[in-house]
């Protein structure tokens, strides 16, 4: 049986994963978010030197929870791209300084797959075809994906400027509610009313980009919004501009998905990345896939940010279907595009 330890170090959080034949053995999971927080986002520099302080020590974790020694690895992937330069480098340095010590076989990872992958996890191997939107920090796209390392991952659409998770930042922190954004806009959000503001939706017309999303826009309307309140002297609503902005990042995040899956005549919706773990969004999904008879799969919060146990499921899909190891001379590529799950060799 393979045991394949996953490495995953592409922005703030480090984390080691350990997967066997398709099921989480054990995980370790450091962040660095509470070291950016002052900057109000993620500095390089500073999340470079966190991972290679945790390092070691969330490995350590990932073996304990896991059961298991290092010695009983047989199988190394490591996130090679996309991701922050600085952070990717040491995630990557590390899988292979483990894989080279161990005499193990190394496979570079593209990070978005395994945001795919890590809902294997949680609910077994992805139907045939599926439509998977990835919503982060750093991306907001939707794919049409088959097999997952075996067949090309078709890219339909991306954001045209900030992802969903940055907008989310940048609000937060316009709002004075702090950094991750994603949390506490959340729970803001909670005692507000998603009507109160009518946040406009771009790229939302119907001889729009079907796939292509864009929310700069509806981040400059917020700070016009809370501007004007302020200029007024009136206090500003601060869980209802909350709730609004929430409400319109995640109409624009669902309809987009649905349309693809109409589009393509599929019956699966899977959505993954930090901002899966938003309640609304899981809510107002499974609304609407229900009242369309599409199965949406949504893996737990714990496996939406970034995590090691998302790059191991990688590791484990492409160990089982025979795909050649990508060897320790992978290199980190920080704008990788998205063509499969395995990054090529440079």
């Amino acid at each position: 049986m393979s045991v394949v330890l996953g490495v995953e170090s592409s922005c703030d959080e480090t984390g080691f994963g350990i997967v066997a034949d398709g099921v989480l053995l054990g995980q370790g999971l450091a962040s660095s978010a509470a070291q950016h927080a002052e900057f109000g986002g993620v500095v390089p520099e500073i999340a470079a030197r966190a991972h290679l302080e945790a390092a070691v020590p969330t490995l350590q974790l990932a073996l304990q929870d896991a059961g298991v020694e290092l010695g009983d690895i047989t199988h190394v992937a490591a996130t090679s791209g996309p991701g922050l330069a600085t952070a990717v480098h040491v995630g990557l340095a590390a899988a292979k300084s483990i894989a080279w010590s161990l005499d193990l076989p190394l496979y570079g990872v593209h990070h978005l797959a395994g945001h795919a992958a890590a809902d294997t996890l949680e609910h077994g191997p992805l139907p045939e075809r599926s439509i998977v939107l990835i919503v982060s920090g750093g991306h907001s796209s939707i794919l049409h994906v088959g097999d997952l390392v075996r067949d090309p991952i078709e890219h339909l659409g991306d954001t045209l400027d900030d992802a969903a998770g940055e907008a989310f930042d940048k609000v937060s922190r316009l709002l004075g509610l702090g950094y991750p954004g994603g949390p506490a806009i959340s729970r803001a959000a909670q005692g507000g009313d998603p009507t109160a503001f009518a946040f406009p939706q771009a790229l939302m017309r119907a001889d729009d980009p079907r796939y292509t999303f864009s929310f700069s826009g509806l981040k400059t309307s917020v700070a016009r919004t809370v501007e004007t309140l302020e200029r007024r002297g009136e206090p500003v609503p601060v869980a209802d501009v909350a709730a609004s902005f929430e409400a319109a990042v995640v109409d624009a995040l669902v309809t987009k998905a649905l349309r693809a899956v109409q589009d393509r005549g599929l019956d699966t919706l899977v959505i993954v990345g930090g901002v899966a773990a938003n309640a609304r969004l899981r809510a107002v999904a499974q609304e609407r896939c229900d009242a369309l008879g599409v199965q949406l799969r949504v893996p737990p919060p714990s496996l939406c940010t970034d995590n090691g146990a998302m790059i191991a499921a990688v590791g484990d899909l492409l160990v089982r279907a025979g795909a050649e190891p990508s060897g320790l001379g992978i290199g980190a590529d920080p704008s990788a595009v998205l063509h499969g799950a395995q990054l090529p060799l440079p």
